[in-house]
């Protein structure tokens, strides 16, 4: 059994640990609110237009090429991947790693696959083992939409000039506090998806026309699914970095109470060896 003076400092480190994981814990909290706030209010918004966008594309004549929406045979492709640039949130960045691995792997097997990280964490291990071809971890700094414009601005320019056959992102999409979904969703091609439940009922009257609405309307629907994703992840790193220090800070505690109890116990058998040894020596003597 270690000695008292150990137990001590293990007791002392173990305390100095909870504060950190606590306060940690309260700032995550705080920050969670704010970021939770932003992105629900803005998915009623960035769905209805998704919502509007794939509407009027299905509906646009065939002859209608837009460069957004071009089809083509998928020979190289681009992966936004979206972490943090902090740790200590649990499996928020691990997670994310091992979906862009499984899919280079799998989905993508014979494609060429380039990678743009947006998050410092995603960045250090990915560029152990695939090509990366640029980093913008510097857009959780300040995270607006014009910011986010530029990197869409950028992929957006290389799909029309064919670099890319398709991107890709992946992320975080954000449920609760404790819950985060790994989700990949492709920005381009936009792809219109046909209802025939949702379209038989649309009736329009387009100003100036279809077509001019569509064609201002792709290019900001795509900027605001990045802006969406990047949202979505950075609320749910502060629910699981939150998530994480809450349990951390519960073990911290738990180990805190046993490492007492070691402490008291030796403590009481360092007392009992003392009592034995004065009534042995008094013994001793009156002998």
């Amino acid at each position: 059994m270690a000695n008292l003076k150990e137990i001590r400092n293990r007791i002392a480190s173990v305390s100095s640990t909870m504060q950190i994981t606590s306060a940690m814990k309260m700032v995550s909290a705080a920050k969670l609110k704010k970021a939770q706030d932003a992105i629900t209010a803005m998915r009623p918004y960035s769905d209805k237009l998704t919502e509007l966008i794939q509407n009027l594309s299905s509906s646009i004549d065939g002859d209608t090429q837009n460069p957004y929406t071009e089809q083509r045979p998928v020979q190289n492709v681009l992966v936004l991947v979206i972490t943090s640039n902090r740790g200590l949130c649990g499996g928020f960045n691990s997670n994310i790693v091992k979906a862009v691995s499984k899919n280079i792997s799998t989905v993508y097997a014979n494609k060429k696959v380039s990678l743009i990280t947006l998050g410092k964490k995603g960045n250090d291990i990915l560029q152990k083992s695939s090509e990366i071809e640029t980093n913008n971890n510097e857009i959780f700094d300040e995270l607006t939409f014009s910011n986010a414009s530029a990197i869409a601005d950028s992929f957006m320019a290389d799909f029309t000039s064919k670099k890319y056959d398709k991107i890709e992102v992946v992320y975080n999409r954000f449920k609760n506090a404790a819950t985060q979904i790994v989700t990949t969703e492709t920005l381009l091609p936009i792809v219109s998806e046909q209802d025939d439940q949702n379209t038989a009922g649309a009736d329009y009257i387009f100003e100036p026309t279809q077509e001019n609405i569509v064609q201002e309307l792709l290019p900001k629907s795509i900027k605001m699914q990045l802006f969406k994703a990047l949202r979505d992840s950075f609320a749910s790193e502060h629910g699981a970095r939150m998530t994480a220090m809450h349990k951390a800070t519960d073990n911290a505690t738990e180990l805190r109470d046993q490492l007492k109890l070691s402490y008291n116990q030796a403590r009481q058998a360092a007392i009992t060896n003392e009592i034995l040894e004065i009534v042995g020596g008094a013994e001793a003597l009156s002998s």
